[in-house]
Formats: C-alpha cells, sequence, structure tokens
C-alpha cells in the first residue's frame, strides 16, 4: 500500500493505522454502515488495543465467536450492532485467509483491471455493490491502486474533483463537503417518494387496463 495518509477517523493514531494496514482499512469498510465514519474507522484501532495485539486475518478467523463479538461490545461498542458486524468481520477474514493467503492487499495487489478488482471486493462479506465501488475509488485516489479501467469500475465515485464518498475525504472541509452532498441526496430522495408513491396506482391500473 502506498505511504499515503489517510483521514478517515479524523484521528492522528487511527488514521495512520488504516494508511499502513490493508487490513485495518477493509474493516473500517465493513463498519461503515448505520453509524458515524469517525465511529467506523476508529474500529479497527480500538479493536487491536481489545485484542492486544495486531490486526491478522489468521488471528481473527480463528478466535472463537464469541469472544470475538464481546470485543466488538464492550463499552464503548465498535459499532451500533457489535455482535453482527463482528461475525461479518470473522467472515472477512476467512475469506482473505481462504482465497488470498491471510493477505488482504492481494485483494487488489493482483487484480490486472478495475473491473476484476470491482468484483473480488464486491464478493466480500460486507460490501455491496456501491461500496465496493466506493473502496475502488478510495484505492485509485488515495492510495494509487490503479488498474486499467478502475474508474470506470469506481462509476460516478471515481470522478476527479468529486466530494461523494469517503474516497474524496482528505481533510475536515472535505469531510463537510462530502456529508452535505449526501444531505442533499437524501433530501432528493425524501422529496422524490411521496411522488413515486402517487403514480404507482396510476401505472397500475395502466398496466391491468392493457392486459398485462
Amino acid at each position: 500500500m502506498a505511504p499515503k495518509k489517510l483521514c478517515l477517523a479524523q484521528d492522528k493514531d487511527a488514521d495512520a493505522l488504516l494508511s499502513r494496514d490493508p487490513l485495518a482499512l477493509l474493516i473500517g469498510m465493513v463498519l461503515d454502515q448505520q453509524i458515524p465514519l469517525e465511529w467506523a474507522f476508529m474500529g479497527p484501532l480500538n479493536l487491536t488495543k481489545r485484542l492486544g495485539r495486531d490486526l491478522d486475518a489468521a488471528d481473527i478467523a480463528s478466535r472463537d465467536p464469541e469472544e470475538l463479538a464481546k470485543a466488538f461490545a464492550t463499552p464503548p461498542a465498535l459499532h451500533r450492532f457489535p455482535g453482527s458486524m463482528a461475525g461479518r468481520v470473522q467472515e472477512l477474514t476467512k475469506v482473505i485467509v481462504d482465497q488470498y493467503d491471510g493477505d488482504p492487499a492481494a485483494i487488489w495487489k493482483t487484480a490486472s483491471t478495475g473491473a476484476e478488482l470491482l468484483r473480488r471486493i464486491e464478493a466480500l462479506p460486507g460490501f455491496g455493490k456501491q461500496k465496493a465501488k466506493i473502496f475502488v475509488a478510495l484505492l485509485g485516489k488515495q492510495l494509487k491502486v490503479q488498474p486499467k479501467g478502475w474508474q470506470e469500475a469506481a462509476g460516478e465515485f471515481g470522478d476527479d474533483g468529486s466530494r461523494k464518498s469517503i474516497a474524496d475525504i482528505t481533510d475536515g472541509a472535505s469531510l463537510g463537503e462530502v456529508r452535505e452532498y449526501k444531505k442533499a441526496m437524501k433530501a432528493k430522495a425524501k422529496q422524490a417518494a411521496p411522488a413515486a408513491k402517487k403514480a404507482a396506482p396510476a401505472a397500475k391500473k395502466a398496466a391491468a387496463k392493457s392486459g398485462r
């Protein structure tokens, strides 16, 4: 991984860990769901403290699930849903052990194209289609992991100069810009929902009338 200083947790020590440890970055991405992103990306550093050692895919994969869940749930919890997230992180590490010889960075280091990279990430536990695209964008924009076609694979999140996702967060100011964009998108979706709901019965009626 390139020696780029990430600024996702907005905490010096947590961001240093994310910058140097591929597994920490992947775990942070998994946790980045339904909680503030700073909380999510603080998780890997807090997990190292609770486990009493550096993060290692084989170690986490082989741990007792209940003990790992306890490490996630100990106050302050690493996530709003610590039990389910502990299980998801453990499944992630099992895939890394089974398919990438325990080396998380191999997921992107050995991908020859952006499309292949996207497929690999999307197949990981805890990564849906959109999150996979965002991670491809993060790797390309900030860590210089740029196989052929990576921007196309990242979709809108790969656009130069965008402020749409964590791939674009490099400091406190850009974090604010990304949050404003997401806020605007939520407001737009909220406004569109009533119109879509209103149009649904008419569409259903028209379809029935046409015999479909």
